[in-house]
Order: C-alpha cells, then sequence, then structure tokens
C-alpha cells in the first residue's frame, strides 16, 4: 500500500522536486532535553546538539577538536562529525523516487558508485550525506512500531518541517509527530527506513 501512495505522489503536481536545507544529527537524550532550553552561547544547543569548543587535553570521553589549531590530545579521537548513513533499499529506483521527488534531496554526481559490486546513489543531506545501497534487507517490514521514535532511525535537522509535512501529506506518506512535543516528525521510506526530522539551529 505504502508504494502506491509513493507512486500516486510523483503524479500529484503540487509535490514540485525542491531542495530542502537538511543536516545529519546525533540526538542525545538525557532529561536535560526536556529542560529549559540552554543558551546558544554554551556547548549544548537546546535539543543537546554540541557545539565545537577547545581542546580537552584532561576530560574524559571522546576528543574535542580544536577548531583553530586543529590538534587533539594524543590518545585521543578527533571526530569532525557525521559523514554519511547509509540505507538498504530493494528497489533503487523507487527509493531514488521517494528521496529525490518526494524529499528533495539531490544526488551528489562525485560519488563513485561504479566502483561497487551493487547500484546505490549518494544524496545530499546539507553536508552530509546518505547512502542508498540496492542490496537485500535483514529487517522485517510486518511488525514494526507505528510511531517511528520507538525503531531505529536517522535524525536530519531542518529550518522548519512545515513544508516537509506538507509534501508528506500531498504524497498520502503516513508521519507522527513527536510524541514528547518537539517540533519533530517521523516516517518511513518505502523500505521501512525511520526518518526524523527536527527543527534545529544551524550547528555547523
Amino acid at each position: 500500500m505504502f508504494a502506491k501512495q509513493v507512486r500516486g505522489a510523483t503524479a500529484n503536481p503540487t509535490v514540485a522536486p525542491a531542495r530542502l536545507s537538511v543536516k545529519v544529527v546525533r540526538v542525545q537524550c538525557s532529561l536535560r532535553f526536556f529542560s529549559k532550553p540552554s543558551s546558544l552561547s554554551a556547548p549544548n544547543n537546546k535539543y543537546e546538539f554540541r557545539r565545537p569548543a577547545t581542546t580537552d587535553a584532561a576530560g574524559s570521553g571522546s576528543a574535542t577538536l580544536d577548531r583553530a589549531t586543529d590538534k587533539v590530545a594524543p590518545g585521543r579521537v578527533a571526530f569532525r562529525g557525521m559523514h554519511h548513513v547509509g540505507l538498504l533499499c530493494k528497489d533503487l529506483d523507487a527509493a531514488l523516487n521517494f528521496y529525490q521527488n518526494i524529499l528533495g534531496l539531490e544526488i551528489n554526481p562525485d560519488r563513485p558508485h561504479h566502483k561497487l559490486p551493487y547500484r546505490g546513489a549518494w544524496l545530499w543531506i546539507g553536508p552530509e550525506m546518505i547512502h542508498l545501497m540496492e542490496l537485500p534487507n535483514p529487517d522485517p517490514f510486518d511488525g514494526r512500531p507505528e510511531h517511528g521514535g520507538r525503531d531505529r532511525h536517522t535524525c536530519i535537522g531542518v529550518e522548519s518541517i512545515k513544508p516537509l509535512v506538507e509534501r508528506l501529506s500531498a504524497a498520502g506518506i503516513t508521519y507522527t509527530m513527536s510524541m514528547s512535543g518537539r517540533p519533530a516528525v517521523f516516517f518511513r521510506d518505502p523500505d521501512m527506513n525511520c526518518l526524523e526530522v527536527v527543527e534545529m539551529e544551524a550547528w555547523r
């Protein structure tokens, strides 16, 4: 039924391809997540996304990169951020129809796909990417949680979820809103991969 909804959506003249300004983000869940938003000058903003800071030479945990000197404490891993998220699809063309024509994402033509032993495509989401891979999916289609927040999901940040919700509604795609009251929406692609899209400030 989902596939029928997607195919019908592409013929809808109200759903025109357009690029959404998006970024992949890592959500850190804690009690502070629901507390009063912190100042934007603090290490974390109101959605608990850590901002770049100076090198922590003595503290515990992963290394924090000093952007000015590009140095990190010896023995620490200098994480730069999320490069891409890999998602499995049964039919690359159907997946591209969803991600390009409904979500409005653009293909990165510079990423080599002919070197891999399977079909695939790289799609821009802000400075990061989604890598679609046409491979068998070990995850079941049936029995998945109705609300994507209770399933494995990829979280993407946008300036506003309003145009996205309008596109999903026009395409007849089922979605749920965040149960915490945040401006966030959960939905699935044709292969049942769950995406969360949340409103957020620029973080890079």
